[in-house]
């Protein structure tokens, strides 16, 4: 496909997706908007770019100019990481500098939200959290066949929680579509002719050994926030933990894949310890062994 009419088709990919922001599909399109941006970025000259992204951009502004607000969020991260890619940066620099880019955004939303319009982020999230779970206390509390009683104590109680949780959450959902960008457009800009460098395989997948000191870190903090009424321990406690388990989790996968290749094992084997570990958190205790301890270098010795 010329490079022209490549230019034209993601320019209408790229406003088809921002349209279906008006659909139901607005639950997945998010993850998948910053894909045409990267794509167009990095395999177009830069006035080329330009000359793609204003008709779009003059489209949305005659359906509506607050479609211009979605359009400019996610084209900035686009515009990074087909930057990152046109220059041949690693792939997880490449992420890492995605993720950072879309947290910024979004913390500069809710700073402009919160200074200028007086939006209460987690007022309004625990308003959502108590909509969802008000027909839950309902049943709850009007069937007859169940003892069990939900009260609006109950129900703040999982509204706070939720409120805490928002840095993880929003860590979590930046990380996952940085990735989710980087799997489609990497494929996408080798088959037009780019040389984008690949992630490590999975059996080389290794974090740094200072995790384990973080995660006691963590646990002491927790400790500290036990009993106490929120504060910034209960706060750095309930993110970081998780985080930190999620990255012992990707430790643990590496492992296995390791293991796999090591022994020879059909490949297909390694897909399904992931899976396993995926849905079974606990064995992340394996990613910690890992990362303790030479694991893979005994695995190793131990084949010769």
């Amino acid at each position: 496909m010329k490079s022209s009419v490549a230019a034209v088709v993601w320019s209408i990919i790229y406003l088809l997706l921002l349209l279906s922001l008006l659909t139901p599909l607005r639950v997945l399109t998010p993850f998948f908007l910053i894909v045409p941006g990267a794509v167009l970025f990095a395999s177009q000259p830069f006035r080329r770019f330009v000359m793609c992204v204003i008709p779009v951009a003059l489209i949305l502004a005659i359906i509506s100019p607050l479609f211009l607000i979605p359009m400019a969020y996610f084209l900035i991260p686009a515009i990074i990481m087909g930057r990152a890619y046109k220059k041949g940066a690693p792939a997880f620099h490449t992420l890492m500098i995605g993720t950072g880019v879309i947290i910024a955004e979004f913390l500069l939303l809710l700073l402009v939200g919160t200074v200028f319009f007086q939006f209460d982020l987690s007022q309004y999230i625990r308003q959502i959290v108590t909509e969802m779970v008000a027909p839950l206390q309902d049943m709850a509390n009007n069937n007859p066949l169940t003892q069990m009683t939900w009260d609006d104590a109950a129900t703040k109680n999982i509204a706070d929680v939720t409120v805490l949780m928002i840095p993880y959450a929003l860590i979590v959902t930046s990380f996952t579509m940085a990735v989710i960008t980087h799997a489609l457009t990497r494929p996408i800009l080798s088959s037009m002719g780019m040389a984008v460098p690949k992630m490590k395989p999975a059996r080389e997948w290794r974090l740094p050994r200072a995790l384990i000191w973080y995660y006691l870190l963590a646990v002491v903090i927790e400790w500290i926030a036990y009993g106490s009424d929120g504060g910034w321990a209960t706060t750095i406690a309930a993110n970081l933990i998780p985080l930190i388990n999620i990255c012992f989790l990707i430790q643990t996968i590496g492992f296995f894949f390791f293991l796999v290749h090591a022994r020879k094992w059909n490949p297909v084997l390694s897909f399904v310890f992931a899976g396993i570990v995926l849905l079974i958190h606990p064995l992340r205790i394996i990613g910690i062994i890992d990362l303790a301890f030479p694991l893979r270098e005994a695995i190793t010795r131990s084949k010769r």
